[in-house]
């Protein structure tokens, strides 16, 4: 049996003060707000009085408590019958010192839920007083064995880094933006659904030497040696070509151009207004040539190539790329000023054809360069691409072999799917390696300095001191860095030079446990909260101010605190947290294996799975930097989104100005929060049509964290060659799973929450008929509460569980910042973080502050 640990804070005697969902025309917003005023955390939550050991309140058990379960339950669950094996007359209602605590908390969770009495049992009988009763005892008994559990037993995290957080440090450490964790396996997820969680995370042997690997090619990536390399220059002047172009097929045609308007790319001469056919180029095209120097920059001349949505061009740069550095792609462009408010937006490929059957390509872009300037005013734009193998490489590069092209190339794509909002490019220049310095930053965090002691061993010693502070997070023994050098005095003889011995040294340093455990203590740790801080917010490693302020102590001072949380909520790193968070929190691997009928969808295509994996994180990323109310994932007024998303949604808005997802005002209630986000609910489809059981457990395990029971071993099957079940509509076909006693009891708590998502298909995309019926979104929840499709469910939320989705919210999220299970001793300061954000107002950064100020994340 699954306890949920959140669904008891609903107190039952409120219910009756205001209306239930559905019995009268409530906008959502209002249910929002008469939500909040239901909300039980808006009032004080009371603990465990004064310093005096904490008692069970076992008098009030006997009189009050105990003589309500016997009337409600003991039909059911006593001596003579055990439905769901379970009596409720042998609990011990000592929860300080009892054994039963998990049960407690199921009866709680039940009655709260309004699940338990059954509704259909008619002779037993619970007065709401009655329940309210049980549920206040409950409630307080509860919160007192949780703090008595905690202060009696601390607790001990200790863990590996995840695979991605392995990634993240190596890249802010070494300064290389690079991804040196492909290599390694991709972790389990827990119970709660989070990667990093400590019961996940064990090491072998052979791990250990794997991360060694990969920190030895992540210093050597890093480091560098001798002199700056040459650069290489590609001046591609496309006004020169379209001349070109214009006058050979002019002369070879005997007549003018093609007239403007085909929806290919094209050259195009601006001031006569013609255009020339397609540009004829291609993976296997002759490539540019190099210079060794930049010529002087051509002014525009009104001649150029036209990039129109979804078309792309390929350019050539021959065999001989470099193997480390940069590629820098400068390029003059501008935009059709017709379409104002649809921009077109660049991305940047990499790739190769080497023969018919040896070919590559894949967007080494990491954001889509928005196209804003006017004709008369063309602008240059960037992008920046780091060489490496984890590019497209042609592995024929450099060799010549008869009929093998080895060739590589560049491909700029205009991924605007409006064919008409088109940038016009005239100049393009490419410079590798590109470095912005000699030697590169990268290089000088790695040996702290540009050095030039020429006595070896000091030098080594200044480079290990301030190196492995870094990687391991803490101030260093004298004796730490001995055994350090010593090991260092062991390889320089069979070493090619001083720094290539300096990099086995650090290899050693990067795959010790020192770097690559997280511990987390009972007692606290200044050190490790700031590497619990930036794990949290950052996926990463603590920067030089939280290592400074961590061995000042200033990270004992809650302000100091606060305004840290702050600093790393408003640095770039911190889209880690909302990807890594969200991605696991909602389960989007889901998503990312999803295959789904291009038959029946053909309006899916990898744009819009792309932007519908982004848009759960990008408006997760709206809630937090404007520290809006956590509620809103439940609904909101507003979306954000894409143009292939709103498209998809049928959306009329047009998106304003330049930018890829954009936050758009809503007046369609059917939309709005995660619920209605086509990307979760495509995952929890099959591909072909909608899955109403999917979506209701994935609803009760993510939003809700109450996850349903797992079947029993014996659940039969749908009997899909039954022709009287194939007549049968989804609906139809669950209600006659659910006469089927062994399915009974766990569908009527999963199916009417996924029957209410049934007017979305199976890539989300809104219907009102599935084939030629109309579609039944109504359902009735165990508790007999009325949903009408997905305005119904969500009102329903809004109404009678917000308190339920706030605590399950901080649940997963505190699980997520610990990096390891939430346990009963944990409850206390869970419940205390719930209601003091309820009453702060629900913000989503303010929620991220509590918790980080919170003894649960400072103390262990």
């Amino acid at each position: 049996m699954n306890f949920s640990v959140t669904s008891w804070v609903l107190t039952l005697t409120t219910a009756f003060l205001f209306p239930v969902a559905g019995q009268e025309s409530t906008s959502l917003e209002e249910a929002k707000a008469l939500g909040i005023q239901r909300s039980k955390y808006r009032k004080s939550v009371s603990g465990a009085a004064g310093n005096q050991a904490p008692t069970a309140n076992l008098a009030d058990y006997r009189k009050e408590i105990e003589p309500l379960l016997q009337q409600a339950c003991i039909q059911c669950h006593g001596p003579d019958k055990q439905k769901a094996d379970f009596r409720v007359d042998t609990l011990d209602p000592d929860l300080l010192n009892g054994g039963d605590v998990s049960w407690w908390l199921e009866v709680v969770d039940v009655i709260s839920n309004g699940e338990m009495p059954p509704p259909d049992e008619e002779e037993v009988d619970l007065p709401e007083k009655g329940r309210a009763a049980i549920i206040d005892w409950l409630s307080q008994e509860l919160l007192v064995a949780s703090q008595f559990r905690r202060s009696e037993k601390g607790h001990t995290s200790f863990r590996r880094m995840t695979r991605y957080e392995f990634g993240y440090a190596l890249e802010d450490l070494l300064g290389v933006p690079l991804d040196f964790s492909d290599e390694l396996p991709p972790e389990t997820a827990s119970h709660d659904g989070f990667k990093n969680s400590s019961e996940m995370l064990q090491m072998s042997a052979s791990q250990f030497e794997q991360y060694r690997k990969l920190a030895l090619e992540a210093l050597e990536k890093a480091t560098v040696r001798g002199e700056r390399p040459q650069e290489s220059y590609f001046p591609i002047d496309f006004a020169e070509i379209a001349r070109a172009e214009a006058t050979q097929k002019a002369a070879a045609a005997k007549q003018k151009p093609k007239p403007a308007g085909t929806n290919a790319p094209h050259f195009f001469d601006r001031t006569s207004g013609e255009a020339i056919s397609n540009p004829r180029y291609n993976l296997r095209g002759k490539p540019f040539a190099s210079v060794d120097s930049l010529p002087e920059i051509p002014a525009p001349t009104g001649e150029g190539l036209v990039l129109t949505g979804n078309g792309k061009v390929v350019l050539n740069l021959g065999s001989d790329l470099p193997e480390k550095g940069n590629l820098k792609v400068r390029l003059r462009a501008s935009r059709n000023p017709e379409h104002e408010g649809t921009y077109p937006r660049l991305q940047l490929f990499f790739g190769f054809q080497a023969s018919n059957n040896s070919h590559a390509n894949s967007k080494v872009s990491q954001h889509d360069l928005t196209i804003e300037a006017l004709p008369d005013t063309p602008e240059f734009y960037e992008f920046v691409i780091p060489i490496t193998e984890k590019l497209e490489r042609n592995p024929f590069r450099g060799q010549r072999i008869a009929k093998v092209n080895s060739s590589e190339s560049l491909i700029l794509r205009n991924a605007t799917p409006n064919g008409k909002a088109y940038a016009f490019i005239d100049y393009v220049e490419v410079i590798t390696p590109a470095y912005e310095q000699w030697p590169p930053d990268s290089h000088r965090r790695v040996f702290a300095s540009d050095s030039s002691n020429s006595d070896e061993r000091e030098h080594a010693r200044e480079v290990l001191t301030a190196f492995l502070r870094k990687a391991w997070r803490r101030e260093i023994s004298e004796s730490e860095i001995d055994r350090k050098l010593a090991l260092y005095e062991q390889v320089r003889p069979g070493s090619e030079d001083h720094q290539a011995a300096l990099i086995e040294v650090l290899a050693n340093v990067l795959a010790s446990p020192h770097f690559l455990y997280l511990v987390q203590g009972a007692e606290p740790d200044p050190h490790e909260v700031a590497t619990r801080l930036s794990m949290f917010l950052w996926a990463s490693v603590p920067d030089e101010e939280l290592l400074e302020l961590a061995a000042s102590g200033g990270l004992d001072n809650t302000d100091v605190l606060q305004q840290q949380v702050n600093r790393l909520l408003t640095d770039p790193r911190s889209s880690r947290f909302s990807k890594h968070f969200v991605r696991q929190w909602l389960g989007l691997d889901l998503l990312d294996y999803l295959q789904v009928d291009a038959k029946v969808y053909r309006q899916f295509d990898a744009d819009l799975k792309e932007a519908m994996q982004r848009e759960p994180v990008v408006f997760f990323e709206e809630l937090l930097g404007q520290n809006q109310s956590v509620l809103n994932f439940l609904h909101s007024d507003f979306a954000v989104v894409n143009e292939r998303l709103a498209r998809h949604y049928g959306m009329s808005t047009t998106l304003n100005g330049a930018g890829d997802f954009q936050r758009v005002s809503l007046d369609d209630p059917r939309r709005g929060g995660l619920l209605s986000q086509a990307g979760l609910l495509a995952m929890n489809s099959d591909g072909k049509d909608s899955h109403p059981l999917k979506r209701g457990i994935w609803l009760l395990e993510r939003i809700l964290n109450d996850p349903p029971p797992p079947p029993p071993p014996s659940v039969p099957e749908i009997d899909l060659a039954d022709p009287e079940i194939l007549k049968m509509t989804l609906k139809e076909r669950m209600e006659d799973h659910r006469d089927d006693a062994a399915c009974r009891s766990c569908h009527q708590r999963i199916d009417p929450w996924g029957i209410a998502f049934e007017n979305f298909d199976a890539v989300g995309a809104w219907r009102e008929k599935i084939g030629n019926e109309p579609v039944d979104a109504s359902s009735t929840l165990f508790n007999q509460e009325e949903l009408e499709g997905i305005e119904g469910l969500k009102e329903y939320l809004l109404l009678d569980r917000q308190d339920q989705f706030t605590n399950a919210l901080v649940h997963k999220m505190c699980a997520y910042a610990l990096g390891r299970p939430i346990t009963f001793a944990d409850r206390s300061e869970i419940e205390q973080i719930t209601s003091q954000l309820r009453r702060d107002g629900d913000g989503l950064a303010t929620l991220v502050a509590l918790i980080v100020t919170s003894d649960l994340f400072r103390s262990y």
